[in-house]
């Protein structure tokens, strides 16, 4: 194991020993600073947001961005272990953030250093190591986006087992609230609320979105809470329950909104249209860099950073997402090594074309 590598793990298991919820982030976010500093490289920070440029800029070539985050979730019922322990049994490594997001992180991290004091690269790096991303939070990833350069395309680093994610969903969360009026149940008087949003409902679980995406497929929306009435006698009179829809790029999320508005008695209220779906064209360079590499390209259900960034952006990554969030958290080292090298040949394939495509013919 290289000098590189061992570098990676050892920041990852400060990372999982530094409790950094969302929200929670200034420990995990001073390691960082201080792990930048100790090896003389500038870093700019925004609450406990960290970023840092490679050495040689040239405002005259493309920035490409390498981000992940350092915040991470609550841990789940049914630990075995200290969370915030980082214990390796054999080739695993068990911690709270070790896969989701820790592992991507310091691969990445890795990825910049490798690449910092290069000269003559045809694109400058920006490593950001961003906060709330758990939370989709607006003190994360989209409040230093107006402070960076234009940005010609990100790798967001998530677990992925090194496949790219090309596509990622939107998503919506929608309350919706049925008014009937009130009544005795037993005069059967009164407009039920509760049959109100039944029929919503219904019309929600069989609509099929016209629109299919080839790497998403349909927009998904499921009802997922509902809540009404306050004695047995009482035909209620107001009925809430809660959309959650899952976007793909064929749909804004404004006209997902406006269509089942449409076709809904309740009164709808969409509580962010700012999680929009995400996506980079399959002709992409970087695109083209990670599949001549023989990276599989997917779109992915889950929500990341990606959700947040108006640039094209692929979601690439060691480790699984199976494991995000769960109890045992772990990530492998060797998938870790992995991801190290196979970032330093994506950035270096992805190079060599650009290189390729400014030669005169």
């Amino acid at each position: 194991m290289n000098e590189q590598i061992k570098t990676a793990l050892s920041l990852l298991q400060q990372l999982i020993a530094t409790p950094s919820f969302s929200r929670e982030e200034v420990g995990t976010a001073e390691l960082i600073e201080a792990f930048f500093r100790e090896r003389s490289i500038p870093t700019h920070r925004r609450g406990n947001n960290i970023w840092a440029y490679s050495k040689h800029q040239d405002e005259s070539k493309p920035f490409v961005l390498l981000n992940s985050h350092h915040d991470t979730v609550k841990p789940a019922a049914g630990w075995r272990r200290d969370p915030f322990s980082p214990t390796q049994e054999g080739d695993t490594l068990f911690g709270l953030g070790s896969n989701d997001a820790g592992g991507p992180l310091v691969s990445l991290i890795a990825t910049f250093l490798h690449f910092h004091a290069t000269e003559g690269l045809p694109f400058n790096l920006i490593l950001a190591a961003t906060a709330e991303e758990e939370i989709s939070g607006p003190n994360g990833i989209a409040s230093i986006l107006a402070e960076l350069p234009e940005i010609a395309v990100g790798i967001i680093g998530e677990p992925t087992q090194m496949q790219m994610a090309i596509a990622e969903r939107g998503l919506m969360v929608i309350d919706a609230v049925a008014r009937g009026k009130a009544g005795h149940a037993a005069r059967d008087e009164g407009v039920n609320a509760i049959y109100l949003a039944l029929q919503d409902i219904q019309w929600i679980k069989e609509h099929t979105f016209e629109k299919i995406s080839p790497t998403l497929g349909p927009v998904k929306a499921t009802v997922t809470q509902i809540e009404a009435g306050s004695q047995h006698n009482v035909v209620p009179d107001t009925c809430r329950y809660v959309i959650d829809v899952r976007t793909q790029e064929r749909y804004t999320n404004r006209e997902v909104f406006d269509l089942l508005q449409q076709h809904t008695i309740a009164e709808l209220t969409a509580r962010s249209f700012r999680l929009n779906p995400s996506g980079i064209p399959l002709d992409h360079p970087l695109v083209k860099a990670g599949r001549s590499l023989g990276m599989e390209t997917y779109g992915s259900p889950t929500l990341s950073d990606q959700a947040l960034c108006s640039f094209p952006t692929v979601k690439i990554g060691p480790g699984d997402s199976a494991r995000s969030h769960t109890a045992d958290e772990y990530i492998r080292l060797s998938e870790v090594e992995a991801g190290i090298k196979k970032y330093i040949e994506l950035l270096e394939v992805f190079r060599n074309r650009l290189y390729a495509s400014v030669q005169p013919r």
